[in-house]
C-alpha cells in the first residue's frame, strides 16, 4: 500500500496488463479493487494471489518465486501460488487466490476464487492421534491433520493454562508495549472447538505406557493412542545462586511469565537482565522501549558470540548501547536481593527486578522413563519418529538427522518447530515425508531484524560481505569452506536464496 495516499500499489490488475510486462518467473505487484494481489508467471502458467503474508503481513513481492511458490521475505512462510495455501510455517493461513484471463497479448485479474476444501484422506487413517505439547510443534501438527483430511479423534494435552499463542512476539512487540494481547493467541478457543480438536489445558503428563499406547497425567486421567506426538519443547535454566527464587525474579517462557515482567515493569524504574541470550537482549530492548534502565550482566566477553560470531556480537553490543543499555560482560550473578544484584566481582547494581535469560533445556523427562532412545534431545529418524514405531517427536526435544549438514542436530526456533509438527502430523498419516527443511530463526532487537538460515555450532571461517555498522550485510559461517549459515540483516532475498540453495544441496 502507498503510505503516502492510502490506495494499493501499481497497477490495477482488472483493467489488465501486458503479457510481456511479466518476466518469465517474475512477479507484479497490483491491486484488484483496494486489495493488493501479486501476479506471478511460470512459463505460459499465470497465478494471481493475495500479496500480504498471514503471518505478519510481509510484502511477497518483495520475497522470493520458487517453482509455483512464493517464500515471505520476512519470516519465510511459503505459499502455493496455484491454491494459496500456506505450504510452510510460519503462516498458518491461506492467501487469497483469483481468477486470471489472458487475452493474447493482455492479462487480466478477475474475481476472487472460493477457498479450497479441505483435502480428503485417502490412506487409511490412524485411531486416536494425542499430541503432547500445546506449543510451535504441537498446535501445526493439530491443524495439519485437520488441513490433510483426519477425521479421527485429535487430543492436545497442553501443560500451559491458555490456547497455543504466538511465543517469539512474547520477548518482543508484546512485552515492549507495541503488540496487543488479542494478536497473540494462534487461534481462537472456537478454533479448536470447530476443528475437532480436544484442546486440554492444563495438563501435567506422568507416564507414557508404550505397551498400552496410553498417556497418564499426574492428576490420574488417561488417554489413548494409536499415535502419539511429543511436542513438550524445552524450559529455562534456572539459575542457582542465593535470592535467585525471590518474587522480583522472573524467567520469560509463557504468556504468563511475559505477563507478569509486564505488570512489574509497569511500577519499576530499572532492571537487570542475566544473559546475553537472544532472549536476554530481546527483553532488554523491550524493556527499554518502556523507558527502564536496563543492565546486563553475562559471563561471555561478546553477546552471542557463541552463535553470530564477534563481529556481528560487538555490533549487537554497540546497538544496545546506543540505546542506553548498560554491560557488564564477563560477569556473572552471585546474590539477589529485593533490590539489588551482586556480582562475583562485588559490585552491586540497583534493580526493581530480575529476568533471566541463560538458556533453555530440552523436557525429555517423559521420553526418557518411556525407554525412548534420547541423546540431548529425543532422537528422531528423517520422519520423525522415535525409537518407538508410532510414536513421533517434532520442536524443540526433537534431535533429527540433517540432510544439509549431514548430522544430528537440534534447534529450539519457532519457525522449526511449526515445520516440524507439520511435517510428524503428515508422516503420522502414513505419508513418509522426510523432513529437509533448513533451519531458519530471527531476532529483533530496536528497529533491527536478524535473519538466521543453516545451523552453525561450530566453524572456522567468518565471511562479512556488506556493512554491518550500516545495517547491510551478509555473514557467513564456513567449516572446511563449507557455507554452514548465512545470518544477514536488510537482506531478505539473499537469506531467502541461501534456504533454497541449502535444501537443495541437502535433498
Amino acid at each position: 500500500m502507498s503510505s503516502e495516499q492510502g490506495k494499493p500499489s501499481g497497477p490495477d490488475l482488472s483493467n489488465g496488463v501486458a503479457f510481456a510486462d511479466i518476466a518469465d518467473g517474475g512477479m507484479l505487484l497490483g491491486h484488484v479493487g483496494d486489495e493488493a494481489v501479486l501476479l506471478a508467471r511460470r512459463g505460459e502458467a499465470l497465478y494471481a494471489i493475495g500479496a500480504t503474508c498471514t503471518h505478519y503481513s510481509g510484502p511477497l513481492a518483495e520475497g522470493l518465486m520458487v517453482d509455483d511458490t512464493v517464500r515471505c521475505p520476512w519470516h519465510h512462510a511459503c505459499f502455493s501460488l496455484r491454491t494459496g495455501e500456506a505450504l510452510a510455517a510460519p503462516a498458518l493461513n491461506p492467501v487469497s487466490c483469483w481468477r486470471v484471463e489472458r487475452q493474447q497479448d493482455r492479462v487480466t485479474v478477475r474475481e476472487k476464487l472460493a477457498e479450497r476444501a479441505a483435502a480428503k484422506a485417502t490412506a487409511p487413517s490412524p485411531g486416536p492421534i494425542v499430541i503432547l505439547g500445546g506449543g510451535a510443534a504441537g498446535n501445526a501438527a493439530a491443524e495439519m491433520l485437520r488441513r490433510e483430511g483426519y477425521q479421527g479423534g485429535i487430543t492436545m494435552l497442553s501443560a500451559d493454562d491458555s490456547v497455543p499463542y504466538d511465543r517469539p512476539n512474547l520477548s518482543k512487540d508484546y512485552l515492549a508495549g507495541t503488540a496487543s494481547e488479542d494478536w497473540i493467541p494462534l487461534r481462537p478457543a472456537s478454533f479448536y472447538q470447530d476443528h475437532g480438536i480436544d484442546l486440554v489445558l492444563g495438563a501435567r503428563a506422568a507416564a507414557i505406557d508404550r505397551v498400552a499406547k496410553r498417556i497418564e497425567l499426574a492428576d490420574g486421567r488417561r488417554y489413548d493412542f494409536d499415535r502419539l506426538l511429543l511436542a513438550t519443547g524445552a524450559e529455562p535454566v534456572r539459575l542457582t545462586v542465593p535470592g535467585a527464587e525471590g518474587e522480583n525474579v522472573y524467567y520469560l517462557r509463557s504468556l504468563a511469565d511475559s505477563n507478569a515482567i509486564i505488570a512489574r515493569a509497569k511500577a519499576a524504574r530499572r532492571a537487570v537482565v542475566i544473559g546475553a541470550s537472544f532472549i536476554g537482549l530481546e527483553v532488554a530492548a523491550s524493556l527499554r522501549a518502556r523507558g527502564l534502565e536496563i543492565h546486563v550482566v553475562a559471563p561471555e566477553s561478546r553477546p552471542m558470540e557463541r552463535i553470530l560470531g564477534p563481529q556481528l556480537g560487538d555490533a549487537i553490543r554497540a546497538l544496545h548501547e546506543s540505546h542506553g543499555v548498560v554491560f557488564h560482560l564477563g560477569q556473572t550473578a552471585s546474590a539477589i536481593d529485593a533490590h539489588s544484584v551482586t556480582l562475583a566481582s562485588g559490585e552491586t547494581l540497583a534493580a526493581d527486578f530480575v529476568v533471566v535469560g541463560i538458556g533453555v533445556r530440552p523436557v525429555t523427562g517423559l521420553a526418557e522413563k518411556a525407554g525412548l532412545t534420547c541423546d540431548r534431545g529425543v532422537a528422531v529418524d528423517e520422519y520423525l519418529e522415535t525409537s518407538a514405531p508410532g510414536i513421533f517427536a517434532a520442536g524443540d526435544i526433537a534431535r533429527w538427522p540433517d540432510p544439509y549438514s549431514g548430522e544430528a542436530i537440534r534447534v529450539e526456533h519457532w519457525v522449526v518447530a511449526e515445520r516440524q509438527g507439520q511435517a510428524a502430523a503428515r508422516n503420522m498419516l502414513g505419508q513418509r515425508e522426510a523432513f529437509g527443511a533448513v533451519p531458519f530463526f530471527w531476532s529483533q532487537h530496536y528497529d533491527i531484524a536478524i535473519s538466521y538460515v543453516g545451523h552453525a555450532e561450530k566453524w572456522d571461517a567468518i565471511e562479512v560481505a556488506g556493512d554491518i555498522a550500516g545495517r547491510d550485510c551478509a555473514i557467513s559461517y564456513r567449516r572446511d569452506g563449507r557455507l554452514l549459515a548465512l545470518a544477514t540483516i536488510f537482506r531478505d532475498r539473499q537469506s531467502l536464496e541461501t534456504e533454497v540453495a541449502m535444501e537443495r544441496s541437502g535433498a
